[in-house]
């Protein structure tokens, strides 16, 4: 124990004399003890300054306990109830200063501890409140950006999701008005929608015509900043406008693969969210998402153009190997019916008559197939369901036994390959009916181990011996619009006849993917 602190306290809670007397009083006890067994003469006076002392010693006892009781122990009971109540999550409990005795400093400097220990509560409440906001507005933030990454394949609109997420981006920091802009093909920007400090969202067509700025500039209802000076902008223009120095223009880029496809406008309040890079981050992450959901609108509208392109292609290929090629046939056979008229020869004349009779019996044929084809295109038949559905048309027309023979299971083509198969097979059938005078056609369609795919168109008529001989120019084309069509599929078309044999015809194609098992 330190000595000379302990005298200070003594001093300062005003015990020191009490304890001097008490101290007195005892030491003097005991030269009274020794003076009382040298001497025996005068005993009769020991019993009255015995008591003496004791009254003496008593007294500075009771006025030593008063003393510690105002000075230490009362304040030891106050400072343990203070510190209890701040154990128990109290940290602004007060520990009173009056009457805290001895403990004054001590008091003072726990009393300073708890303001402290105050201080730092709220300091974290403060911080625990400021992180949870932004927890919360980190959540909101995920859900808008899982708002757009669902909207990217369920929009059909553009123009509508870009509008419902200018008003969500506005709100989530606050903005005064907004606007929404998308780059056109030729580079320039088109107004999408804005939202004004009504707060009422107007799109493109809504808007029209808009205001012009001082300076030249279209101005949206979105549209807040002014260049100028605020006042005359909004005197010249009837509606509130705001300088530079009262708002900050924060821009979302909406881009793709560095590409810039649109532009978000926010206008806020100064000082902005210049500092507040999550909230930046966020708004960039959602332009990339928007810009996304952007550029598959458009690759979806460029393949949609794609395939009306490709489908006139080829239905352009259709008519050019098939029916205009048979009218090429018969203005060659009109020009025929013309000699035949100035040579005045019957013979000729009926002749040439019947052949363009056919011709325009062919040609109606054909027109009445391409029409079928094109009204039940192949790839909702199916290449072996479409092949049994044109010999079981090709019977019913003609009266001929027509066999179909499946030697797998349908291949599962794509529709331009399937319809080559099939216009093969129709010429095929349509060269049998004009020219092969048969009783029987076959159609067999096969897949062999090695992968290739085998049609096989054959019949029992007339035969021929080669091209040349079939015919005058003009007639039986038939056969080369076959082999360009087996070239654009990328396979071998084989034509075998002997006259009085029969027509033999193959094509080998070779599928660029896996293939159905035999049966």
């Amino acid at each position: 124990m330190n000595l000379p602190n302990t005298w200070r306290i003594l001093r300062r809670a005003g015990i020191l004399p009490t304890f001097l007397l008490l101290a007195a009083t005892l030491t003097s006890l005991i030269p009274l003890t020794f003076w009382n067994l040298l001497t025996t003469a005068e005993r009769q006076s020991l019993p009255l300054f015995i008591l003496f002392i004791t009254v003496l010693a008593l007294s500075a006892f009771i006025a030593l306990w008063i003393r510690l009781h105002r000075q230490l122990f009362r304040p030891l009971a106050r400072l343990e109830s203070s510190v209890a109540q701040v154990n128990q999550g109290e940290p602004d409990a007060a520990i009173p200063q009056e009457g805290s005795g001895v403990l004054n400093k001590l008091v003072t400097d726990i009393s300073s501890l708890t303001d402290e220990l105050t201080h730092l509560y709220e300091d974290m409440d403060n911080r625990v409140a400021r992180h949870t906001s932004r927890l919360a507005q980190k959540t909101a933030s995920l859900k808008i950006l899982y708002d757009v990454a669902a909207s990217i394949n369920q929009s059909d609109n553009l123009d509508e999701l870009l509008l419902r997420f200018l008003r969500i981006l506005k709100e989530m920091i606050n903005g005064l008005a907004a606007t929404v802009r998308l780059v056109q093909p030729d580079d320039q920007m088109r107004l999408v929608g804005s939202i004004g400090l009504d707060d009422s969202i107007l799109s493109e067509h809504q808007m029209l015509p808009l205001d012009l700025c001082m300076c030249g500039a279209a101005l949206s209802p979105g549209d807040i900043l002014c260049n100028r000076q605020n006042q005359h902008c909004s005197k010249q223009l009837g509606r509130k406008m705001f300088g530079q120095d009262q708002v900050d223009l924060i821009s979302v880029t909406l881009d793709h693969h560095d590409e810039v496809l649109g532009l978000y406008h926010i206008y806020v309040r100064k000082p902005g969210i210049a500092a507040r890079e999550d909230i930046i981050d966020i708004l960039q992450t959602i332009g990339s998402h928007l810009g996304m959901a952007i550029a598959k609108q458009r690759s979806d509208q460029d393949a949609h153009r794609l395939s009306i392109v490709e489908e006139r292609t080829a239905l352009a290929h259709e008519l050019h190997d098939s029916l205009a090629q048979t009218l090429a046939g018969l203005r060659f056979q009109v020009r025929l019916l013309q000699d035949g008229i100035k040579k005045g020869d019957p013979n000729t004349l009926l002749t040439d008559v019947q052949r363009l009779s056919n011709g325009l019996d062919e040609a109606h044929t054909e027109l009445r197939d391409l029409l079928h084809g094109f009204r039940a295109p192949p790839d909702q038949l199916g290449l072996v369901n479409g092949l049994r559905k044109i010999v079981e048309r090709f019977q019913q027309e003609t009266k001929i036994h027509s066999l179909f023979q499946q030697g797998c299971r349908d291949p599962g083509l794509s529709p331009t390959d399937e319809m080559q198969i099939l216009r093969i097979a129709q010429e095929c059938l349509a060269n049998t009916r004009k020219h092969a005078e048969a009783h029987t056609v076959r159609v067999m369609i096969t897949c062999h181990t090695d992968g290739n795919l085998m049609l096989l168109v054959e019949d029992d008529g007339i035969g021929f011996e080669s091209v040349a001989k079939m015919g005058r120019p003009g007639e039986h084309i038939g056969l080369s619009i076959m082999q360009e069509r087996a070239r654009r599929l990328g396979g071998q078309l084989r034509i075998e006849s002997e006259p009085g044999e029969g027509t033999r015809v193959e094509l080998i194609y070779k599928p660029q993917h896996t293939m159905s098992h035999k049966f």
